[in-house]
């Protein structure tokens, strides 16, 4: 047995080595159980062991094993409240990163069934599906935007192995980046920061008004805003797959690109959680290397860099807001931004407007391809339906939240269309939606 989170070692994806390592963590979780309420996968662990009398987690079978595994939709929660986790604790023990080992390891043995790997290669191209949806939105808007459980989302499910029940964000008619180049850049009379926007596949293809509020906002603030021209999708679908290799090549070209816009006095800002986590943490433990760390070191969640700018000794934030500020905002926290331990800036950036926030922590239970999995549809949308009713409770005048995905369930569940903390910045400063 290895303990090792490192893809590079050579046991990494030693079947009998990984399962070992799992038995051994699935008993240290079984005798903690702090995690129990973060996702389906630690009751079900907990049920396994309980079964037998000595409570043996060495008793669980490897399709049991499996179950857990495909339970865990990387919220990553558990790692944030783990007491056991590495460089803190000798158990050196952190979960998710052994269930994308896991799957690492089920992939490069071809344990995956066809209908897994047929859905992986069906959404993990987010750059082409992107191109194509927005090339034709109303054709492929029409295809994936009907109505959960009609028949063209059955056939989509059939196909594709997308649940026909989950809402899907819808393309947009112009990319951002194709936004970005025509626009009428503002010239900036005092620099406060410099930026290469990495926009993610949802801005891009789907949300680009996100992207332009967020320029909009900085430009506002003194902040030089480009493009990370040639950036791809982060990779995380790959990561999430097991198919490593094609998430390293992916983040390693990344990294590349990434490295030389840091290198020219720029930091990168990332306006989607998990997007941002992938550069910050991924990134390191799958390509490594100096450019690996240096692009963590300036990559930004945009709450974050605004709160930073707000707090810095010669940069000041512009507080005038003079639009449309709400009396109170429900934000939503996405698990992936806590994972981040940052703090909660985009909570502090909507404060600043006078607005009181309501905070709700409840998990989405998306982490993009695994909620919208039709196998994962029965355990996903309760977990939907449960921050919902968090949202309803807490009766926000609006809602917001910074991921696209978290905030389509969110949609989808109470037919309310959470904002961008971008966006709300972007109103109370009095800055027109495009």
């Amino acid at each position: 047995m290895t303990t090792t989170y490192d893809p590079h070692h050579p046991q990494y994806l030693d079947e009998k080595n990984v399962r070992d390592e799992m038995t051994r963590v699935f008993d240290l979780c079984h005798g903690c159980r702090l995690c129990f309420k973060f996702c389906p996968s630690f009751p079900t662990l907990f049920d396994y062991i309980d079964a037998h009398d000595d409570q043996d987690a060495g008793r669980m079978t490897p399709a049991q094993q499996d179950h857990v595994v495909d339970e865990c939709f990387q919220c990553k929660l558990c790692y944030v409240n783990c007491p056991y986790v590495p460089g803190e604790h000798e158990w050196a023990l952190d979960f998710p990163r052994l269930m994308l080992r896991v799957d690492a390891m089920r992939h490069e043995t071809k344990q995956f069934s066809p209908r897994r790997r047929a859905t992986t290669a069906a959404v993990a191209h987010t750059d082409l599906i992107g191109k194509l949806g927005t090339a034709a939105p109303s054709v492929m808007n029409k295809m994936l935007g009907a109505k959960p459980g009609s028949l063209m989302r059955t056939i989509v499910e059939k196909t594709s192995g997308v649940s026909a029940q989950r809402l899907l964000p819808p393309f947009a008619r112009t990319r951002f980046s194709t936004w970005f180049r025509a626009r009428h850049k503002v010239t900036i009379v005092k620099r406060q920061g410099s930026v290469a926007l990495f926009a993610t596949c949802l801005v891009e293809y789907q949300t680009p008004q996100v992207g332009k509020d967020l320029i909009r906002v900085y430009e506002r603030n003194g902040i030089d805003c480009s493009l990370a021209d040639g950036a791809r999708c982060c990779g995380a679908p790959y990561l999430h797959s097991g198919d490593i290799d094609s998430f390293t090549k992916t983040a390693a070209k990344n990294v590349e690109l990434l490295a030389d816009v840091v290198r020219t006095g720029k930091d990168i800002v990332v306006p989607q959680p998990t997007c941002g986590y992938v550069l910050k943490k991924d990134y390191v433990d799958y390509v490594g290397g100096a450019d690996a760390e240096l692009v963590s070191t300036h990559t930004f969640d945009s709450s974050e860099y605004l709160m930073k700018l707000n707090k810095g000794n010669d940069t000041q934030l512009d507080t005038r807001f003079d639009g449309d500020v709400p009396e109170t905002i429900t934000y939503h926290t996405p698990c992936h931004l806590r994972a981040q331990n940052i703090g909660l800036k985009s909570r502090d950036l909507m404060k600043l407007t006078g607005a009181k926030i309501k905070l709700v922590q409840q998990c989405s239970g998306i982490d993009g391809m695994w909620g919208l999995k039709a196998e994962n549809a029965d355990l996903s949308i309760p977990i939907a339906k449960k921050l919902a009713n968090e949202i309803d409770k807490a009766g926000g005048e609006i809602v917001a939240g910074d991921c696209h995905l978290a905030n389509t369930a969110i949609t989808e569940q109470t037919n309310r269309i959470p904002l961008h903390p971008m966006s709300v910045i972007a109103r109370a400063y009095g800055i027109p939606e495009e």
